[in-house]
Order: structure tokens, then C-alpha cells, then sequence
């Protein structure tokens, strides 16, 4: 059997559901709701690292747009952190103009770094 101080610390994931459900305008009691949780577990894993389930581990990173990659990989094997989701979401209902709008600004920043180098 593992020891418990062996267990995954899952603080620091609560506090990314909390920040992305805040994002979205979203309360405990909506996001509950939604995935059929009580708001009172939803407020354990966000506030104490409660270990939530599998499914409901799948459920909030499904919702709210959160990758599990930044928490669970090295950082040099990140392949999209959540902000990255999170934009990309965003960016779902955006027109060719707008889209086409976004690349330039990624463009003018990334030439601006190069500069600066």
C-alpha cells in the first residue's frame, strides 16, 4: 500500500479550475449543476486539492478549458498550457478578418522579440 504523503498534490490544479471558472462567469453552483456535482466538492478541490474523481477530473478540464498536461508532464513535455486553450476557445467564433487580425499581432510580437535578442 502507498504511503499518503506518495499522493499527487492536487492544489495546485483546484486553483486553475477555480481562475478558469471564474474566467467564464461561471459559479460553483452552475458548474455543479452542469456536471451533477454538489458545489460543497467542487469548493474541496478547488480551495483544499481535493482528489476529484476520474470522470469529474475529465468533466472540469472539458468545461472549463483547462489542460492537464501543465500538472501532470515535465514543463519541457507541455504541449498546450490551459491559456493557450483557453485563447484558442475564444478564438473558435472569430472571423477570417479577426483571426487574420490576431496573427499580425502574434507576428508584430514575435518580430518585436527578435529585435530585443
Amino acid at each position: 500500500m502507498r504511503k499518503k504523503e506518495d499522493r499527487y498534490d492536487f492544489r495546485a490544479f483546484g486553483l486553475a479550475i477555480k481562475e478558469a471558472r471564474l474566467k467564464q462567469g461561471l459559479t460553483r453552483e452552475q458548474v455543479g449543476a452542469l456536471i451533477e456535482i454538489d458545489p460543497r466538492y467542487l469548493t474541496n478541490i478547488e480551495n483544499k486539492g481535493q482528489h476529484p474523481s476520474i470522470q469529474i477530473l475529465y468533466d472540469l478540464v472539458s468545461l472549463l478549458h483547462v489542460s492537464v498536461d501543465e500538472f501532470f508532464l515535465p514543463a519541457n513535455d507541455l504541449v498546450k498550457s490551459t491559456r493557450r486553450l483557453q485563447v484558442e476557445k475564444l478564438m473558435d467564433n472569430f472571423t477570417d478578418r479577426e483571426l487574420a487580425l490576431m496573427e499580425a499581432l502574434a507576428n508584430g510580437i514575435n518580430e518585436s522579440r527578435n529585435v530585443k535578442d
